[in-house]
């Protein structure tokens, strides 16, 4: 499976694995079958209320198109309105464990949403997904026309080890935390700087240490003056501080 990087607003850079294509044609399946039963559903409780043939033969042609228009209109919105409330990701792409992102690093937009969805006609409704799969298959980053139009990717959530993990520190009985404030942070930023500055610290990286640790006393409203470590004493105690005080510790 590929891997794309992504660089976020911190200048942290990020490795991802890409969505296979299989993946994404079984959240597609998921999404499909979703929409499948939202029309039997409603299309049941129409029959109970009206005769639908009668009905239907009682109007004009473009009146029985404007009709089928407003009541498949969560069809046809479906992807777009799920990807904006779900950060770029769908109920079939949630159980799949996979999510939109911008390669740049951002947060996706709802016009970068926007993008995705009107190409879907290119890519998916005028050619049963053939032109999708074909540009996933050719491009670098597994993306349709829409993904390189809006500048997304699908990425794979799915890490052989969770976040909770990767972040858990071993403490010594009795430890006792230097920087309560560190519970501003979040999981996800924790792993972020452990992973960085296990990294940095292979190369001794003294730039990108100095940038973790700015990052880290900005976010948790930590004046300079109040560390009285190193940058590298400091980072490791502000992982250790976050096991500690959120109940993390192996």
């Amino acid at each position: 499976m590929s891997q794309i990087d992504i660089t976020t607003s911190q200048n942290i850079n990020i490795q991802y694995q890409v969505a296979g294509i299989g993946e994404r044609i079984a959240a597609f399946l998921i999404d499909m079958i979703i929409k499948i039963a939202y029309v039997i559903v409603l299309y049941t409780v129409l029959s109970k209320f009206l005769n639908l043939e009668t009905y239907f033969n009682s109007l004009d042609r473009a009146s029985i198109i404007a009709i089928l228009t407003i009541i498949t209109l969560p069809v046809h919105l479906y992807t777009l309105v799920f990807e904006s409330l779900m950060e770029g990701q769908t109920p079939g792409k949630r159980l799949m464990k996979i999510r939109v992102v911008k390669i740049d690093g951002y947060q996706a937009s709802f016009g970068d949403y926007l993008v995705r969805w009107v190409f879907r006609l290119i890519d998916i409704t005028s050619n049963s997904g053939v032109v999708g799969i074909i540009s996933m298959i050719v491009s670098k980053n597994n993306q349709r026309l829409g993904g390189i139009a809006s500048g997304t990717a699908v990425i794979s959530l799915k890490n052989k080890t969770g976040i909770s993990q990767t972040i858990l520190e071993h403490l010594d009985e009795g430890y006792t935390g230097t920087y309560p404030q560190v519970v501003a942070l979040t999981d996800n930023d924790v792993r972020i700087i452990k992973e960085t500055f296990t990294r940095a610290m292979t190369t001794y990286d003294r730039q990108v240490i100095s940038a973790i640790a700015a990052k880290i006393r900005e976010t948790i409203k930590l004046d300079p003056d109040q560390v009285k470590q190193t940058e590298q004493q400091f980072i490791r105690t502000v992982i250790k501080d976050y096991s500690h005080y959120t109940g993390r510790d192996e």
